[in-house]
């Protein structure tokens, strides 16, 4: 094993304060790096497995620092419509960043050290220990960089700390196997129980991600992650279908979150398309179906955590 692969991570976020991602208040650790391409996702930054550049136009006061430092000619600045970069160019050497007065331009993504995070996470130890909180590792897909992963994790637990994972499931399942031994609590992404379906707006096959749910229900407390998209999860057939999975596993609950597209300056500011314009928020109503039909079935329903 890759000494390196336990020793850092690749994080795009350590947000403090947590209030919806397990028990009590927690500090989560996003990972950077996800095997899927969900059609309505809201954080592409945690896409690709290396740090990216990230642009805020409206900060940018035209100083042109940035064009004057940057190696490759990646950047430059024109009087129709201001800075631009051309993204073949970036070499993602980041010397723009350190130059920009503005902070228009930011880089996406941090190597750190298990014990780098577990300073950020002692700064909210007063909060979570007064709350039954904890520590919920995220992403992108945290799976994608297990041995990571892994050390933080039992770190977490030699702590005292609660510990909880936030997955897709998509990863060999004996990856999986070695991190639930440090986990105290699992928190489950089932976006479609069809595989075509899932295929189609995820790029990727949801057979290894039902196959390892099933594997792990005996072992872990689960709770249930649905993201709720209008025309794609919300018929009454694919929510009775889903409604079965639960607790077929035993899941102790299933958490519904409604989509928004609040993430959308994202791709603009990584230079990428969005397909989320085309996608539907849920209405209130919507919502609220799909909620009482879930609860109907003898599940316990919670919205936005």
């Amino acid at each position: 094993m890759n000494t390196d692969e336990q020793d850092r991570g690749l994080i795009f976020l350590i947000q403090g304060y947590s209030i919806q991602d397990g028990p009590g208040i927690r500090t989560t650790v996003f990972m950077k790096g996800c095997p899927l391409r969900c059609a309505w996702c809201q954080n592409p930054e945690s896409w690709n497995l290396f740090p990216e550049l990230m642009t805020h136009d409206a900060k940018c006061i035209g100083c042109e620092s940035c064009a004057e430092v940057c190696p490759t000619g990646a950047i430059s600045f024109h009087p129709e419509d201001g800075r631009r970069i051309d993204r073949a160019l970036c070499n993602r050497c980041f010397e723009c960043v350190e130059v920009c007065p503005a902070e228009a331009l930011t880089r996406v993504g941090e190597y750190m050290s298990v014990e780098q995070v577990m300073k950020a996470v002692e700064k909210d130890e007063p909060f979570i220990s007064r709350s039954g909180g904890g520590v919920t590792v995220s992403g992108g897909e945290p799976l994608l960089q297990a041995p990571f992963v892994k050390r933080l994790l039992k770190t977490c637990r030699e702590m005292g700390y609660h510990t909880a994972l936030d997955t897709c499931g998509y990863a060999p399942g004996p990856l999986l196997d070695e991190i639930i031994e440090f986990t105290d609590l699992i928190l489950y992404d089932v976006k479609h129980v069809d595989s075509k379906i899932h295929e189609a707006a995820t790029g990727v096959s949801n057979a290894s991600i039902l196959e390892n749910l099933y594997k792990i229900s005996h072992r872990a407390k689960i709770w249930l992650r649905m993201p709720l998209i209008p025309g794609y999860n919300d018929s009454e057939d694919t929510i009775a279908r889903i409604g079965a999975l639960g607790k077929e596993i035993g899941a102790e609950k299933i958490s519904v979150l409604p989509f928004n597209r609040l993430g959308e300056g994202k791709y603009i500011g990584l230079g990428r398309p969005s397909s989320l314009s085309k996608v539907e928020e849920p209405t209130g109503d919507n919502i609220l179906q799909v909620r009482r039909q879930l609860e109907s079935l003898g599940l316990k329903v919670t919205l936005w955590d």
